[in-house]
């Protein structure tokens, strides 16, 4: 028996989901029940009836999982893959800003602690993030932590006034202006299609700008043949299988996110069989952060 066959039987036997970011190496995605962006895997976490998840990403996503379904089992086939991003802002940066400004909305990305989540109003992803923002009723917003997607929203809700946080993608941070204009000379017919997580000049070369399930959605719509992709690679495996007669390029070959490749085959077996690397989230801070979560689903919808 192979170890994908070890997997599935496994699974079934445990009555386990496995759910994978787009990030993550093709061979996850290829044995996983859900492929998606944050917001589709925390969405569809919210709705499961498996006894076990098998979060395939980082923590704050098997964060996100335990904290929607707290009678599941979460496990990360690697804890130690994390975020950077999700460890740039802080709780007296939270409770300065509360003190600083009336009528604020601490608006969390999705890419953030569990704790840094019980500070938070709402929580948000890349693709529902203008929609959330421009439906609150506050007129201040501290967007955390990424300030390169907080720039975007500020962008697109001009009608806020959007209090940004020094917070990045250590990947999309990679992706200058001036790489991305190389990349167009080398491949002329190619469409730039970039993910809100990179910074504002890399955005203004864009011809689309969107999640990583917005970008597939647009790759996929287009009747253009040629792509540079400018996020995580892990989504050329998607890119590819919806359309195998394109081709996509990315800006950089250094476009690789070092945690979301941790996860393999021989992790996901091994918490399968061992039942190690389990998601714990204490009932307090799961309770508080369960509410950004919750609103961020239903204002999402």
């Amino acid at each position: 028996m192979n170890i994908i066959d070890k997997i599935n039987q496994l699974k079934k036997e445990k009555n386990a989901v496995i759910m994978a970011h787009y990030y993550v190496d093709g061979d996850i995605q290829k044995i996983a029940d859900v492929v998606g962006d944050s917001y589709y895997l925390s969405k569809k976490a919210s709705e499961t009836d498996a006894d076990t998840i098998i979060l395939c990403g980082v923590s704050f996503m098997g964060e996100s999982a335990k904290i929607l379904n707290p009678d599941k089992k979460v496990y990360l086939p690697d804890s130690d893959a994390d975020c950077p991003m999700a460890h740039m802002v802080d709780a007296k940066s939270i409770e300065k800003k509360r003190e600083e400004y009336e009528d604020l909305a601490v608006v969390c990305y999705i890419n953030s602690t569990a704790e840094i989540k019980t500070y938070s109003d709402v929580s948000v992803t890349s693709s529902n993030a203008v929609k959330i923002v421009r439906e609150l009723p506050n007129k201040n917003i501290f967007f955390i932590p990424d300030g390169n997607l907080g720039r975007y929203v500020a962008e697109q809700v001009p009608e806020k006034n959007i209090i940004l946080n020094k917070g990045y993608c250590p990947i999309h941070q990679t992706i200058t202006a001036e790489k991305v204009l190389e990349a167009k000379k080398i491949h002329p017919k190619a469409l730039f299609a970039a993910h809100p997580e990179c910074t504002y000049d890399v955005l203004e070369e864009a011809d689309f700008v969107g999640s990583t399930s917005g970008i597939i959605d647009f790759v996929t719509r287009s009747p253009r043949k040629e792509f540079i992709i400018g996020t995580e690679t892990g989504i050329f495996y998607q890119l590819k299988e919806k359309n195998p007669d394109k081709t996509f390029y990315p800006v950089i070959e250094g476009q690789i996110c070092e945690d979301m490749k941790k996860v393999n085959l021989e992790k996901v077996l091994a918490v399968l069989e061992g039942e190690t690397e389990e998601v714990k989230v204490s009932e307090e801070t799961r309770v508080k952060s369960l509410i950004p979560l919750e609103r961020m689903l239903e204002l999402g919808n």
